[in-house]
């Protein structure tokens, strides 16, 4: 069923829910501009912020959180919080560590998931132990991987005492990512969305302004809908307080299967982000 409302939830495999609709921080500076984009959503309703520590915007992000909380009356449990750990500190101990410093940057007690942000070789089986580590002591309530591809998570659950509860990926109409999604669904594995509007690259296109024209919508607003209905979690990132607020209008309309599939049509298997098989930092 895709999500009604702002405040709905999937049930990940290990029985947390999270938001299917939140804001990712991605580029956002820290500071003033931070602050004001997480406290600005939680206004408007969003309950899941994604963060990461090489965003270098986590103190922020934890200020407009706190603002957000206080100015919509509500509790920190009412919030999905996120934040990924960079290849630098993919060790056992680093790792810990690094998830000790985002929750102290971030002023935060815990994190709802805590994410290994790129396969490096070599190096994320060690990170997925210590991650193992926080979640059995229940330092964290979920644990998963970022940019993962179907070969990255096999190795991975060869040794893995913890199934990941959430692979984020590129995902948006021309990377539709079919059988990476197909796998994840196959292993309980929640597929989440990165760069869904494709920074912006797809607004222009015509088959999803035809689409939104049919109902008032826009193209940003049209793949955020089908990202939805395809039962994939997505994070669009936005400063503007009309943007944060107009990609959340999405749950008063629903794409037939015709369009599902004319949108679907658009993937060339084509990456705005680097290939997780093929970067060097």
């Amino acid at each position: 069923m895709p999500a009604k409302n702002l405040a709905d939830t999937v049930k990940l495999h290990n029985g947390v829910n999270m938001p299917w609709f939140g804001l990712g921080v991605f580029k956002v500076k820290d500071g003033n501009e931070a602050v004001s984009s997480v406290r600005t959503a939680i206004k408007h309703g969003y309950r899941s912020i994604d963060t990461a520590a090489i965003y270098k915007n986590e103190e922020g992000t934890g200020q407009g959180i706190r603002e957000g909380m206080e100015a919509a009356g509500i509790s920190r449990k009412e919030l999905f919080i996120t934040s990924k750990v960079w290849n630098s500190d993919l060790g056992y101990e680093s790792a810990i560590r690094a998830y000790e410093e985002s929750l102290e940057r971030l002023g935060l007690d815990y994190l709802d998931l805590y994410l290994i942000h790129w396969p490096v070789e070599g190096k994320y089986k060690d990170a997925w132990r210590a991650f193992e580590k926080l979640y059995k002591d229940g330092r964290v309530k979920a644990i998963g991987v970022s940019n993962f591809h179907i070969h990255h998570l096999e190795d991975l659950l060869k040794d893995a005492e913890v199934v990941p509860m959430v692979n984020q990926v590129e995902y948006h109409p021309r990377l539709t990512q079919k059988e990476l999604h197909a796998f994840c669904k196959e292993h309980g594995i929640q597929l989440e969305a990165w760069s869904p509007l494709m920074q912006g690259e797809l607004l222009n296109n015509e088959v999803l302004q035809e689409i939104g024209e049919k109902y008032g919508k826009s193209s940003a607003q049209v793949i955020l809908r089908w990202d939805l209905q395809n039962e994939v979690v997505t994070i669009p990132k936005s400063v503007k307080e009309h943007r944060i607020r107009d990609n959340a209008d999405v749950f008063d309309f629903e794409l037939s299967d015709e369009e599902m599939g004319r949108i679907d049509e658009l993937n060339e298997d084509h990456r705005v982000g680097p290939d997780p098989d093929n970067f060097d930092f």
